[in-house]
């Protein structure tokens, strides 16, 4: 596992050290065709040496910031193309106001940063198309086998099936162990029918093998544990397959978590004293200052929604729903209403993706989050936080802990106003989108940390930006 992170790491350090080289080396050649055809004049290399840096810099981090160095960046090359227009346009504001503002004696010709901004996206999507379409940093993947071809592995094949969710590894195949259910097991991916004996080290140095996942149905009496352990003294990973999901997919496989594993991993509570200390401290602050610049946009909501049809019924702008919070205690959540006054006349219903009850206005503000601003409240009364696991109704929760193993376990941590789940499944509609979004919940609460939320709440402002998730 640790090796297969150096990997990851190792291709994430050669992608932006190569896109620093594409965006300096494209500062510098615009530079040098814009004094050759007497645009602008030439400036002193120290000076174009600063200008271009600083893009560099500025570059580098928006794309971060919006997700383009994540190892498992599951996003189509459209998708790609936008956050580099995203990444690079956000640097051209940056560079320029840093510019006029401190750095005014180093100022470039006006149309130098337009023209590098330009043709810096030309490169990276260029570059981008390549090294999607031909694999260039695939240099360094994990070579893994399956021990096992029956229920538990037929999840690698049902979970993994695009090339990008293998972007970390390659897999050579699966090996059928006694045991396994083959009717409900492996349809499409490769079969190696080799035995897990002495003889199974040659077949692992043959095929230059790192690690081996075990994802057998029966491990009683048919794991072969000796073979396994000489496996492992010679360096090679063996990773269980709950472990192996939880890392590749970011998500714990719930229907297939068992007793033991439960006991051995980490649990479902956060070690990071600190980061518990100060956690209101800090939701207060971001709150504080996400209310600084959102006020506007929040009176201006509160105004349409009024007119749109508040007027008309005497409806409140606002709607708050009895939700349930940390360590299941109820709590009242506040947000812009975008749903008719009479939207659960006939009882509590699960929000839809087209949902007929929403209002005009509804439509757009859901989509772009702007109903979720009047939670900054909650985060000032201690009852939600800005990352966590989206509040239940407590009609839904009633059922769902019946319904869904381990439910009870994302009530561990605060409810957020965005969350690890939000970004990898968007909507939730039944107790199965419900089992789906809980692998996601049990993976923030188990691997909760200050650079998790940074991530999310980073990709958050992209959902925000692009219009995606609810």
């Amino acid at each position: 596992m640790a090796l297969n992170r150096r990997n990851q790491s190792k291709r994430s350090n050669i992608l932006v050290i190569t896109e620093a080289l594409l965006i300096a080396y494209m500062g510098y050649i615009t530079h040098f065709i814009l004094a050759q055809i007497n645009i602008s004049p030439s400036v002193p290399i120290e000076k174009l040496m600063v200008n271009v840096g600083m893009l560099t810099i500025a570059i580098l981090i928006c794309s971060l910031s919006v997700g383009l160095y994540e190892t498992k960046l599951r996003e189509t090359f459209r998708g790609i193309i936008r956050r580099i227009f995203v990444s690079v346009g956000l640097s051209y504001f940056f560079v320029e106001l840093i510019s006029r503002t401190f750095f005014d004696a180093l100022m470039m010709h006006p149309y130098f940063l337009p023209a590098a901004v330009c043709t810096i996206i030309i490169t990276l999507v260029v570059f981008r198309y390549f090294t999607n379409r031909l694999g260039l940093l695939g240099l360094g993947k994990m070579r893994i086998v399956v021990l096992g071809a029956g229920e538990r592995a037929s999840i690698i094949e049902k979970r993994m099936r695009r090339d990008v969710d293998r972007i970390g590894f390659e897999l050579l195949g699966f090996i059928p162990i006694p045991g396994d259910n083959r009717e409900d097991g492996i349809r499409k991916e490769k079969i190696i029918h080799v035995k897990v004996d002495e003889n199974f080290q040659q077949f692992i140095a043959d095929n230059d093998v790192e690690e081996i996942v075990i994802a057998c149905d029966q491990r009683r009496g048919t794991l072969p544990i000796d073979v396994l352990f000489e496996c492992r003294l010679r360096g090679v990973e063996v990773t269980d397959l709950l472990d192996f999901m939880e890392r590749e997919t970011g998500q714990i496989v719930v229907n297939l978590m068992y007793p033991s594993w439960v006991i051995y991993s980490n649990g479902f509570q956060s070690q990071n004293y600190l980061r518990d200390a100060l956690d209101y401290f800090l939701n207060a602050f971001l709150a504080t200052f996400v209310l600084l610049f959102t006020w506007p946009f929040m009176l201006l909501t509160a105004l349409i929604i009024w007119l749109d049809d508040g007027r008309r019924t005497r409806t409140s702008v606002f709607y708050k729903q009895e939700r349930v919070g940390l360590n299941g205690k109820l709590f009242n959540i506040i947000k812009f209403r975008s749903m008719r006054p009479d939207a659960e006349k006939d009882g509590a219903k699960w929000a839809s993706k087209n949902d007929d009850r929403v209002t005009r206005i509804g439509h757009f503000i859901r989509k772009y989050r702007v109903d979720e601003l009047p939670q900054l409240i909650n985060v000032f009364k201690g009852e939600m936080a800005f990352i966590g696991p989206r509040p239940e109704r407590p009609e839904f929760v009633e059922k769902l802990v019946r319904e869904v193993p381990y439910y009870n376990q994302r009530h561990n941590v605060k409810p957020g106003l965005a969350g690890w789940a939000q970004l990898n499944y968007p909507y939730g509609a039944s107790v199965e989108d419900s089992m789906e979004k809980l692998k996601f919940d049990l993976y923030y609460v188990k691997h909760q940390s200050m650079l998790l939320d940074i991530l999310i709440l980073i990709r958050t402002v992209e959902v925000v930006l692009f219009g995606k998730g609810r």
